[in-house]
Protein backbone atom coordinates (compact mmCIF):
# COMPACT_ATOMS: atom_id res chain seq x y z
CA UNK A 1 0.00 0.00 0.00
CA UNK A 2 1.24 3.38 -1.14
CA UNK A 3 0.06 6.33 1.24
CA UNK A 4 0.29 10.25 1.59
CA UNK A 5 -0.56 11.83 4.73
CA UNK A 6 -1.25 15.70 4.81
CA UNK A 7 -0.47 16.96 8.20
CA UNK A 8 0.71 20.67 9.14
CA UNK A 9 1.07 22.67 12.06
CA UNK A 10 0.56 21.61 15.42
CA UNK A 11 0.77 18.64 16.86
CA UNK A 12 -3.08 18.16 17.15
CA UNK A 13 -2.80 17.59 13.54
CA UNK A 14 0.24 15.91 12.74
CA UNK A 15 0.39 13.09 16.16
CA UNK A 16 -2.81 11.57 14.86
CA UNK A 17 -0.93 11.41 10.99
CA UNK A 18 1.86 9.46 12.48
CA UNK A 19 -0.47 7.03 14.74
CA UNK A 20 -2.42 6.39 11.37
CA UNK A 21 0.89 5.62 9.60
CA UNK A 22 2.44 3.43 12.21
CA UNK A 23 -1.10 1.59 12.21
CA UNK A 24 -0.44 1.29 8.27
CA UNK A 25 2.80 0.09 8.54
CA UNK A 26 2.33 -2.19 11.68
CA UNK A 27 -0.41 -4.02 9.56
CA UNK A 28 1.19 -3.87 5.96
CA UNK A 29 4.75 -3.85 6.93
CA UNK A 30 6.16 -3.68 2.46
CA UNK A 31 3.76 -0.30 2.91
CA UNK A 32 5.44 2.93 1.59
CA UNK A 33 4.28 6.31 3.15
CA UNK A 34 5.17 9.77 3.25
CA UNK A 35 3.93 13.35 4.32
CA UNK A 36 3.41 16.07 2.61
CA UNK A 37 3.70 19.32 5.03
CA UNK A 38 5.04 22.76 4.85
CA UNK A 39 8.06 24.63 6.06
CA UNK A 40 7.00 26.24 9.13
CA UNK A 41 4.85 23.79 11.08
CA UNK A 42 5.83 20.58 13.70
CA UNK A 43 5.58 18.38 11.11
CA UNK A 44 9.25 19.07 10.36
CA UNK A 45 10.34 17.85 13.66
CA UNK A 46 7.97 15.37 14.30
CA UNK A 47 7.53 13.37 11.27
CA UNK A 48 11.38 13.10 10.28
CA UNK A 49 12.00 12.14 13.72
CA UNK A 50 8.66 9.37 13.86
CA UNK A 51 10.96 8.01 10.59
CA UNK A 52 8.84 9.42 7.76
CA UNK A 53 10.03 10.83 4.93
CA UNK A 54 8.23 14.58 4.63
CA UNK A 55 7.87 16.86 1.69
CA UNK A 56 6.68 20.52 1.57
CA UNK A 57 4.76 22.79 -0.07
CA UNK A 58 3.08 26.17 -0.11
CA UNK A 59 0.12 26.20 2.27
CA UNK A 60 -1.27 28.71 4.35
CA UNK A 61 -4.77 29.34 6.59
CA UNK A 62 -6.27 31.89 5.23
CA UNK A 63 -8.97 34.82 6.92
CA UNK A 64 -12.16 36.61 5.23
CA UNK A 65 -10.25 39.59 5.62
CA UNK A 66 -9.53 41.44 2.55
CA UNK A 67 -5.18 42.39 2.15
CA UNK A 68 -2.31 42.42 0.27
CA UNK A 69 -1.33 39.80 2.99
CA UNK A 70 -3.71 37.94 2.24
CA UNK A 71 -4.11 37.58 -1.72
CA UNK A 72 0.03 37.15 -1.25
CA UNK A 73 -1.44 34.02 1.02
CA UNK A 74 -3.76 32.90 -1.85
CA UNK A 75 -1.57 32.97 -4.60
CA UNK A 76 1.33 30.91 -2.82
CA UNK A 77 -1.84 28.59 -1.53
CA UNK A 78 -2.85 27.76 -5.34
CA UNK A 79 1.19 27.26 -6.06
CA UNK A 80 0.70 24.52 -3.47
CA UNK A 81 -1.86 22.31 -5.14
CA UNK A 82 0.19 22.54 -8.16
CA UNK A 83 2.97 21.54 -5.90
CA UNK A 84 1.18 18.38 -4.17
CA UNK A 85 -0.15 17.62 -7.66
CA UNK A 86 3.13 16.75 -8.94
CA UNK A 87 3.97 14.54 -6.03
CA UNK A 88 1.31 12.47 -6.03
CA UNK A 89 1.52 12.05 -10.15
CA UNK A 90 5.34 11.23 -8.81
CA UNK A 91 4.60 9.10 -5.78
CA UNK A 92 1.12 7.21 -7.36
CA UNK A 93 -0.34 7.13 -3.79
CA UNK A 94 -3.42 3.99 -3.00
CA UNK A 95 -5.20 6.98 -1.14
CA UNK A 96 -4.55 10.53 0.38
CA UNK A 97 -5.31 10.97 3.80
CA UNK A 98 -5.58 14.60 5.58
CA UNK A 99 -5.75 15.40 9.62
CA UNK A 100 -6.70 18.54 9.53
CA UNK A 101 -5.47 22.06 8.27
CA UNK A 102 -4.54 24.27 6.17
CA UNK A 103 -2.69 21.86 4.47
CA UNK A 104 -5.13 19.49 3.50
CA UNK A 105 -6.65 22.02 1.05
CA UNK A 106 -4.18 21.56 -1.64
CA UNK A 107 -3.45 17.88 -1.18
CA UNK A 108 -7.16 16.82 -0.59
CA UNK A 109 -8.14 18.64 -3.85
CA UNK A 110 -5.70 17.64 -5.74
CA UNK A 111 -5.52 13.76 -5.28
CA UNK A 112 -9.79 14.21 -5.86
CA UNK A 113 -8.61 15.46 -9.31
CA UNK A 114 -6.42 12.90 -9.88
CA UNK A 115 -8.87 10.27 -9.24
CA UNK A 116 -7.28 9.08 -5.92
CA UNK A 117 -9.23 8.00 -2.87
CA UNK A 118 -9.03 10.10 -0.38
CA UNK A 119 -9.92 10.08 3.30
CA UNK A 120 -10.24 12.62 5.81
CA UNK A 121 -9.82 12.85 10.03
CA UNK A 122 -11.19 15.64 11.96
CA UNK A 123 -10.16 15.72 15.63
CA UNK A 124 -12.23 18.49 17.04
CA UNK A 125 -15.90 18.60 18.27
CA UNK A 126 -16.51 21.87 15.86
CA UNK A 127 -14.95 21.02 12.55
CA UNK A 128 -12.60 23.10 11.01
CA UNK A 129 -13.28 25.09 7.38
CA UNK A 130 -10.95 22.99 5.70
CA UNK A 131 -12.79 19.82 6.51
CA UNK A 132 -16.52 21.78 5.65
CA UNK A 133 -14.81 23.14 2.36
CA UNK A 134 -13.90 19.41 1.60
CA UNK A 135 -16.37 17.31 2.22
CA UNK A 136 -17.75 16.46 -1.19
CA UNK A 137 -14.66 15.68 -2.69
CA UNK A 138 -13.68 13.48 0.21
CA UNK A 139 -14.62 10.16 0.21
CA UNK A 140 -14.46 9.46 4.12
CA UNK A 141 -14.49 12.05 6.99
CA UNK A 142 -13.63 10.08 10.04
CA UNK A 143 -14.65 11.91 13.19
CA UNK A 144 -13.41 11.85 16.65
CA UNK A 145 -16.19 13.37 18.52
CA UNK A 146 -19.98 12.29 17.74
CA UNK A 147 -20.86 15.68 18.18
CA UNK A 148 -19.22 16.90 14.67
CA UNK A 149 -20.83 14.40 12.92
CA UNK A 150 -24.37 16.90 12.69
CA UNK A 151 -22.14 20.18 11.77
CA UNK A 152 -20.24 18.69 8.44
CA UNK A 153 -23.04 18.86 5.57
CA UNK A 154 -22.69 16.78 2.47
CA UNK A 155 -20.10 14.63 3.14
CA UNK A 156 -20.03 11.44 1.04
CA UNK A 157 -19.40 9.13 4.24
CA UNK A 158 -18.80 10.15 7.48
CA UNK A 159 -17.36 7.44 10.20
CA UNK A 160 -16.89 7.67 14.14
CA UNK A 161 -13.52 6.53 14.92
CA UNK A 162 -12.37 9.00 17.77
CA UNK A 163 -8.40 10.03 17.44
CA UNK A 164 -5.80 8.09 18.16
CA UNK A 165 -4.05 8.59 21.45
CA UNK A 166 -0.53 7.54 23.17
CA UNK A 167 -2.08 7.08 26.44
CA UNK A 168 -4.07 4.44 27.57
CA UNK A 169 -5.35 3.40 30.87
CA UNK A 170 -3.39 1.41 33.13
CA UNK A 171 -4.82 0.16 36.85
CA UNK A 172 -1.95 0.76 38.74
CA UNK A 173 -1.85 -1.24 42.56
CA UNK A 174 -1.40 1.09 45.58
CA UNK A 175 2.89 0.04 45.66
CA UNK A 176 2.79 1.51 41.84
CA UNK A 177 1.27 4.42 42.64
CA UNK A 178 3.30 5.33 45.96
CA UNK A 179 6.37 4.62 44.22
CA UNK A 180 5.38 7.19 41.50
CA UNK A 181 4.49 9.84 44.31
CA UNK A 182 6.96 9.70 46.68
CA UNK A 183 9.47 10.38 43.68
CA UNK A 184 7.98 13.51 42.82
CA UNK A 185 8.48 14.20 47.09
CA UNK A 186 4.34 14.39 47.57
CA UNK A 187 2.15 12.92 49.55
CA UNK A 188 0.36 9.46 49.68
CA UNK A 189 -3.09 10.16 51.10
CA UNK A 190 -3.73 13.44 49.76
CA UNK A 191 -6.00 13.75 46.58
CA UNK A 192 -3.44 14.53 43.19
CA UNK A 193 -4.36 17.63 40.81
CA UNK A 194 -2.63 17.06 37.49
CA UNK A 195 -2.07 20.64 35.84
CA UNK A 196 -0.67 20.99 32.30
CA UNK A 197 -1.51 23.61 29.78
CA UNK A 198 0.35 21.49 26.56
CA UNK A 199 3.69 21.74 25.55
CA UNK A 200 3.19 25.52 25.24
CA UNK A 201 2.31 26.07 28.52
CA UNK A 202 -0.92 27.91 29.53
CA UNK A 203 -0.45 31.72 30.79
CA UNK A 204 -4.16 32.21 32.44
CA UNK A 205 -3.82 29.22 33.96
CA UNK A 206 -0.21 29.45 35.30
CA UNK A 207 -0.90 32.69 36.66
CA UNK A 208 -3.53 31.16 38.92
CA UNK A 209 -1.98 28.48 40.02
CA UNK A 210 0.80 31.33 40.79
CA UNK A 211 -1.80 32.98 43.17
CA UNK A 212 -3.17 29.45 44.65
CA UNK A 213 1.05 29.12 45.85
CA UNK A 214 1.60 32.44 46.81
CA UNK A 215 -2.15 32.23 49.13
CA UNK A 216 -0.89 28.85 50.43
CA UNK A 217 -4.50 27.91 48.97
CA UNK A 218 -3.90 24.26 48.26
CA UNK A 219 -3.79 22.84 51.77
CA UNK A 220 -6.74 20.09 51.28
CA UNK A 221 -4.96 18.74 47.72
CA UNK A 222 -1.88 18.42 46.47
CA UNK A 223 -0.61 19.28 43.11
CA UNK A 224 1.85 18.28 40.19
CA UNK A 225 2.34 21.29 37.68
CA UNK A 226 3.75 21.11 34.16
CA UNK A 227 4.38 24.49 33.76
CA UNK A 228 5.70 24.69 29.88
CA UNK A 229 9.09 24.91 29.13
CA UNK A 230 9.37 28.08 28.24
CA UNK A 231 7.51 29.68 31.00
CA UNK A 232 9.18 27.91 33.92
CA UNK A 233 12.03 30.26 33.98
CA UNK A 234 9.37 33.21 34.10
CA UNK A 235 7.01 31.41 37.05
CA UNK A 236 10.59 30.21 38.93
CA UNK A 237 11.36 34.54 38.89
CA UNK A 238 7.81 35.01 39.97
CA UNK A 239 7.93 32.85 42.86
CA UNK A 240 11.70 34.18 43.97
CA UNK A 241 10.01 37.79 44.52
CA UNK A 242 8.20 35.79 47.13
CA UNK A 243 10.68 33.99 48.11
CA UNK A 244 9.24 31.26 47.58
CA UNK A 245 11.86 28.03 46.44
CA UNK A 246 10.06 26.45 43.14
CA UNK A 247 11.79 23.42 44.63
CA UNK A 248 10.74 23.42 47.96
CA UNK A 249 7.08 23.90 47.87
CA UNK A 250 4.61 22.11 50.16
CA UNK A 251 2.08 19.87 48.55
CA UNK A 252 3.28 21.01 44.80
CA UNK A 253 5.60 19.85 42.69
CA UNK A 254 6.74 22.08 39.64
CA UNK A 255 8.37 21.02 36.28
CA UNK A 256 8.29 22.04 33.02
CA UNK A 257 7.56 18.97 30.97
CA UNK A 258 6.04 15.68 31.93
CA UNK A 259 7.78 13.01 30.20
CA UNK A 260 6.14 10.24 32.23
CA UNK A 261 2.44 11.53 31.28
CA UNK A 262 0.79 8.25 30.94
CA UNK A 263 1.78 7.43 34.34
CA UNK A 264 0.79 10.84 35.98
CA UNK A 265 -2.28 11.11 33.92
CA UNK A 266 -3.53 7.46 35.16
CA UNK A 267 -2.71 8.04 38.71
CA UNK A 268 -4.21 11.62 39.38
CA UNK A 269 -7.60 12.33 40.96
CA UNK A 270 -8.40 15.00 38.29
CA UNK A 271 -7.12 16.97 36.10
CA UNK A 272 -6.85 20.75 34.75
CA UNK A 273 -5.90 21.39 31.21
CA UNK A 274 -6.52 23.27 28.08
CA UNK A 275 -8.91 21.37 25.95
CA UNK A 276 -7.48 20.31 22.83
CA UNK A 277 -9.38 17.30 21.14
CA UNK A 278 -6.24 14.75 21.99
CA UNK A 279 -6.43 16.28 25.94
CA UNK A 280 -10.24 15.73 25.70
CA UNK A 281 -9.68 11.84 24.24
CA UNK A 282 -6.57 11.25 26.68
CA UNK A 283 -9.20 12.00 29.96
CA UNK A 284 -12.23 10.30 28.45
CA UNK A 285 -10.30 6.98 27.74
CA UNK A 286 -8.88 7.24 31.53
CA UNK A 287 -12.11 8.18 33.18
CA UNK A 288 -10.86 11.28 34.69
CA UNK A 289 -12.58 14.02 36.43
CA UNK A 290 -11.69 17.30 34.42
CA UNK A 291 -11.97 21.49 35.00
CA UNK A 292 -10.94 22.53 31.29
CA UNK A 293 -9.75 26.12 30.43
CA UNK A 294 -10.34 26.19 26.64
CA UNK A 295 -8.11 28.15 24.74
CA UNK A 296 -9.45 31.20 23.29
CA UNK A 297 -9.11 33.12 19.79
CA UNK A 298 -8.84 29.60 17.77
CA UNK A 299 -11.13 28.97 15.46
CA UNK A 300 -14.01 28.61 15.49
CA UNK A 301 -13.75 28.34 19.20
CA UNK A 302 -13.26 24.67 18.58
CA UNK A 303 -11.69 23.84 22.07
CA UNK A 304 -14.86 25.27 24.06
CA UNK A 305 -16.76 22.41 22.03
CA UNK A 306 -14.88 20.18 22.52
CA UNK A 307 -14.85 20.96 26.62
CA UNK A 308 -18.42 20.86 26.31
CA UNK A 309 -18.25 17.42 25.32
CA UNK A 310 -17.22 16.02 28.67
CA UNK A 311 -19.53 18.95 30.20
CA UNK A 312 -22.67 18.29 28.94
CA UNK A 313 -22.59 14.73 30.59
CA UNK A 314 -21.39 16.30 33.42
CA UNK A 315 -17.53 15.01 33.33
CA UNK A 316 -16.15 18.00 33.72
CA UNK A 317 -16.21 21.61 34.83
CA UNK A 318 -14.93 24.81 32.18
CA UNK A 319 -13.89 27.81 33.55
CA UNK A 320 -13.37 30.50 30.36
CA UNK A 321 -10.16 31.93 29.87
CA UNK A 322 -11.12 35.26 30.66
CA UNK A 323 -12.88 34.16 33.76
CA UNK A 324 -9.84 32.25 35.32
CA UNK A 325 -8.28 33.64 38.80
CA UNK A 326 -6.67 31.78 41.48
CA UNK A 327 -10.14 31.47 43.83
CA UNK A 328 -12.41 30.24 41.00
CA UNK A 329 -10.23 27.58 40.02
CA UNK A 330 -9.35 26.82 43.82
CA UNK A 331 -12.83 26.31 44.65
CA UNK A 332 -13.45 24.34 41.23
CA UNK A 333 -10.98 22.18 42.58
CA UNK A 334 -11.93 21.78 46.12
CA UNK A 335 -15.69 20.52 45.16
CA UNK A 336 -14.46 17.86 43.35
CA UNK A 337 -11.52 16.63 45.80
CA UNK A 338 -13.15 17.10 48.54
CA UNK A 339 -16.03 14.89 47.29
CA UNK A 340 -14.56 11.15 46.78
CA UNK A 341 -18.68 10.26 45.57
CA UNK A 342 -18.39 13.31 42.92
CA UNK A 343 -14.84 11.92 41.76
CA UNK A 344 -16.32 8.58 41.06
CA UNK A 345 -19.25 9.86 39.53
CA UNK A 346 -17.87 12.45 37.27
CA UNK A 347 -14.97 9.81 35.91
CA UNK A 348 -17.34 7.29 35.04
CA UNK A 349 -19.34 9.89 33.16
CA UNK A 350 -16.46 10.47 31.08
CA UNK A 351 -15.55 6.89 30.30
CA UNK A 352 -19.08 7.10 28.52
CA UNK A 353 -17.57 8.70 25.73
CA UNK A 354 -14.36 7.21 25.69
CA UNK A 355 -12.60 5.19 22.24
CA UNK A 356 -10.91 2.94 22.24
CA UNK A 357 -8.93 0.67 19.36
CA UNK A 358 -9.45 4.01 17.20
CA UNK A 359 -6.61 3.25 15.01
CA UNK A 360 -8.06 -0.43 14.08
CA UNK A 361 -11.23 1.17 12.82
CA UNK A 362 -9.15 4.29 10.74
CA UNK A 363 -7.04 0.79 9.15
CA UNK A 364 -10.60 -0.69 8.30
CA UNK A 365 -11.82 2.20 6.96
CA UNK A 366 -8.28 2.89 5.12
CA UNK A 367 -9.01 -0.66 4.05
CA UNK A 368 -12.35 -0.30 2.46
CA UNK A 369 -10.65 2.70 -0.03
CA UNK A 370 -7.73 0.81 -1.09
CA UNK A 371 -9.12 -1.43 -3.29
Amino acid sequence: MKVIIAAAGTAGHINPGLAIANKIKQEDKDSKIIFIGTVRGLENDLVPRAGYELKTIDAYGLNKKISIENFKKMYKTFKGYGQAKKIIKEFKPDIVIGTGGYICGATITAAHNLGIPTMLHESNAFPGRAIKMLAKKTNTILVSFEDAIDRINKANKIVFTGTPVKIKKNEYSLAQKSKIIKEMGLEELKPLVLVFGGSQGAKKINESIIEIIKNEKNKNYQMIWATGPKQYDIIKEELEKENININYIKNIKIVPYIYNMEEIMNIADIIVARSGAMTITEISNLGKPSILVPLPNVSHNHQLYNAKVLEKIGAAEIILDNEMEANKLNDAIEKIVLDKNRIKTMGEKALTVSTTNAEDKIYSEVKKLVK
